[in-house]
């Protein structure tokens, strides 16, 4: 069961009508999510002797030993799935899971933390690195990339305390990932394509993307792909966020020497380093909300995807998500919106919450009344700052949050999304799911 607490939720429902589209909401995520399970994508990619993705075909037998590394929250899914298929001499997995375990000696699981670095994440980067700087010519190296693979592969160029201010200051500005992991690889040794400077042999990543258009060079901040970012971009950031007095000076000074050339800038697409590396896409975004789609459709509903490239500010997007679906002309009984993306939530409160759960309260307003109901739902489980993964509103939520006194205009100033849902009973309950291709959203519009 992906949603813990879906009996509470479908009984928030005010009326039978509402009850039935509240739990065909949990069937819909529910697909979603099992379309980029991380074990079955990996899986179907391999039939033992060899390794085939679209046209591309490698066989096993071409290496002397094949390594394993992985990094990231669907790291454990892809390794389980590799192990079952392929004889691994050894191989080690850094994620932020702590309860999972891999069926395989020769491949160990070490957790690090996230989304702040700390100094576990760069102890188990170093002995992740070490597996890839044994790696001969005639290896093959498996390196499995998530997303959550920024934080976790961490081998900084400044002190972990100083990588841990400059990325919570991040995180707060409003930068988008794209942003964020553009400072994050002038910061490392590893980031940014030069993970593949160190393996000397042929590296295939296999890639489940949390980005939104699938940029190799951003996912886990692009450690085996070239990347298109230098440092005078790393610093064009931080003055547009306005941190560039904010952040220590050590990280401040490293960019500096990178932009004078003290230190080197990192691989580009004509480096040689890449002549042997091979990067795929095995799941992202497109394909859980077309298996959103698809249940929809089994379920009776007509069905619109928006888009998949879901960008901005959380509140405006909700809002214009909203609109365009209570605005759109149909004669369907049952008329379902599905997009997807990452939007983003610029801190000023203090409370509790995340960009999915932010963006329904901010139009629980708007769908008063109106025989509507929007979801929004974090495919990793982890909205935020939050236990949440995401929440639901319907046409009675304001009434229901009215009759508890809550004022949804003050939980928004003090991004306390999560406690205004909680109270109601109508934030998804999932814990860590194992993948992570960013957000879906869920809109249906009823007769």
């Amino acid at each position: 069961m992906l949603i813990k607490n879906q009996e509470q939720i479908i009984n928030n429902g005010k009326n039978t009508e509402l009850k039935e589209v509240r739990k065909e909401v949990l069937e819909i995520l529910t697909s979603a999510v099992k379309a980029v399970d991380p074990y079955n994508v990996v899986k179907t990619k391999i039939d033992g002797k060899s390794i085939r993705i679209d046209a591309k075909k490698f066989n096993l037998s071409d290496y002397k030993n094949i390594y394993l590394i992985g990094f990231g929250k669907a790291s454990i899914g892809m390794a389980q799935a590799v192990c079952e298929k392929i004889t691994v001499k050894k191989g080690i997995i850094l994620t932020n899971e702590l309860k999972k375990t891999i069926e395989n000696r020769c491949i160990s699981i070490l957790v690090g933390s996230h989304p702040i670095p700390s100094q576990k994440n760069i102890d188990a980067t170093n002995k992740l690195l070490d597996i890839a700087e044994k790696c001969n010519e005639d290896d093959l190296l498996i390196v499995l990339i998530s997303g959550g693979g920024s934080a976790l592969l961490c081998k900084p160029r400044v002190s972990i305390y100083d990588l841990q201010k400059v990325t919570d200051l991040l995180l707060k500005s409003g930068a988008d990932i794209k942003e964020i992991n553009t400072i994050r690889k002038h910061l490392s040794f590893v980031k940014g394509g030069q993970l593949t400077k160190l393996a000397k042999c042929t590296i295939i990543s296999l890639i489940i993307s949390d980005i939104v258009g699938d940029p190799i060079e951003f996912i886990a901040s692009g450690p085996t792909f070239p990347d298109s970012t230098t440092f005078i971009d790393a610093q064009n950031i931080l003055k547009k966020y306005k941190l560039l007095d904010k952040i220590p000076s050590s990280v401040r000074d490293k960019i500096t020497d990178g932009i004078h050339k003290k230190i080197p800038e990192t691989p580009k697409d004509d480096d040689i380093a890449f002549d042997n590396v091979f990067n795929f896409i095995v799941a992202n975004n497109e394909i859980a909300c077309n298996a959103a789609e698809e249940k929809a459709e089994e379920l009776g509903y007509k069905t619109m995807v928006i888009t998949t490239n879901l960008v901005g500010d959380a509140k405006e997007r909700g809002r214009f998500l909203v609109d365009k679906a209570l605005n759109f002309q149909t004669y369907a009984k049952k008329m379902i919106f599905i997009s997807g993306g990452e939007t983003t939530v610029t801190i000023k409160g203090k409370g509790i919450g995340g960009r999915n759960q932010e963006m329904v309260l901010s139009c629980v307003k708007e769908i008063a009344n109106k025989n509507f109901i929007f979801s929004s739902f974090a495919t990793d489980g982890i909205d935020g700052n939050s236990n949440g993964a995401g929440a639901i509103a319907d046409s009675f939520t304001l009434e229901r949050a009215k009759k508890n006194k809550l004022n949804p205009n003050i939980f928004l100033n003090e991004n306390n999304s999560y406690n205004f849902f909680k109270i109601l009973g109508d934030s998804f309950i999932t814990g860590p799911t194992g993948t992570n291709v960013m957000d879906i959203q869920v809109l249906i519009k009823l007769k």
